[in-house]
């Protein structure tokens, strides 16, 4: 979504409520509400807002007080609503005020389960939609015409964006400044951040499951192990079986049982990890790098180092090394 008008920065608004817990508010204010003039955009006017003006209880022990009300989130260019407790009540004053700034054009943004607020206002109704894992059949239950995918970190229906757990809401928020700015200042905001611009695989790999066994976890690190010191090399899946002396089948099952990625997918996401350091302290052609990473051409190098970091391996470089590829 282009920011609304050229004269004034795009006006973000997240919900602050009784009993909530920090993190996710914090997650919020440290992408939008922390000044970044040396980026050279223009960056977003952040408002905490709440249904009352009075203090309000944060998980640990403290109090926090919202400057604004629910109209100035109704008029809001983004409004983002923190997970809340599944339990309580959505009040009629938030749905109204969720459904009077969609109504507006506003890009509506959940965080864990906050998307049972967006789904309480019909802003999910016959879309898909994301929560914590642990929340996803509750939310299909209560909202039967919402399609939930329990598997992914966040789902993108351009004006309304729900993610997964906590941590899945960082994800989604950098996503939001890739949106706005593009690959290279995304990038740049995570890495002040020190977290990655894009992770792959999905919620999955962090869902409770029976505890593999140590033998297999043994074999998995073997096989992961092997793989890292071979990244130069071609690598098949029937290479890793062998070096975790499982079948092929059982030991494709057991990697994404593991890692919530299959194992071709895992190793195309460590050669391009491999590559960054690379592009950041050396000088050798993007062809080199490609090569000495496993990929066997440029072609395919560029092209999953596009699919994964949402930039191109030259871009990349000349934003954290300073660099032309």
């Amino acid at each position: 979504m282009p920011l609304p008008d050229p004269y004034r920065p795009h006006r973000v608004a997240v919900l602050a409520f009784d009993g909530m817990a920090p993190f996710e508010l914090g997650c919020v204010v440290e992408l939008f509400g922390l000044p970044r003039p040396e980026l050279d955009v223009p960056w977003y006017d952040l408002k905490v807002c709440a249904e009352t003006l009075e203090p309000l209880r944060v998980v640990g022990g403290f109090t926090m007080r919202a400057e604004h009300g629910l109209d100035v989130l109704a008029g809001a260019d983004t409004v983002i609503v923190p997970g809340a407790d599944v339990r309580a009540p959505v009040s009629g004053e938030l749905v109204a005020a969720l459904r009077q700034a969609h109504a507006r054009g506003t890009r509506m943004v959940s965080i864990c389960s906050g998307a049972f607020a967006l789904a309480a206002a019909g802003l999910l109704d016959g879309r898909v939609a994301t929560t914590h894992w642990r929340y996803a059949d509750l939310l299909q239950e209560r909202h039967p015409t919402v399609r939930v995918n329990p598997s992914v970190l966040y789902v993108d229906e351009g004006d309304v964006m729900t993610s997964a757990g906590s941590a899945a809401g960082l994800d989604l928020l950098i996503h939001l400044v890739r949106t706005d700015h593009g690959p290279g200042v995304a990038n740049t905001v995570a890495r002040r951040l020190v977290v990655p611009p894009h992770r792959e695989g999905g919620q999955a790999q962090f869902i409770e499951a029976a505890v593999t066994a140590v033998e297999d976890d043994d074999a998995m690190a073997r096989a992961m192990s092997w793989a890292m010191d071979n990244l130069a090399r071609p690598i098949a899946v029937a290479d890793l079986a062998r070096v975790a002396n499982m079948s092929q089948r059982s030991f494709i099952r057991h990697f994404k049982r593991q890692t919530g990625t299959s194992p071709l997918r895992w190793v195309i996401a460590q050669r391009v990890a491999a590559s960054l350091a690379m592009l950041e302290s050396t000088a050798a052609p993007v062809e080199e790098i490609g090569a000495a990473v496993g990929f066997e051409s440029p072609v395919t190098f560029r092209h999953h180092f596009s699919k994964t970091m949402r930039t191109s391996p030259s871009a990349y470089r000349k934003t954290f090394s300073g660099r032309a590829g």
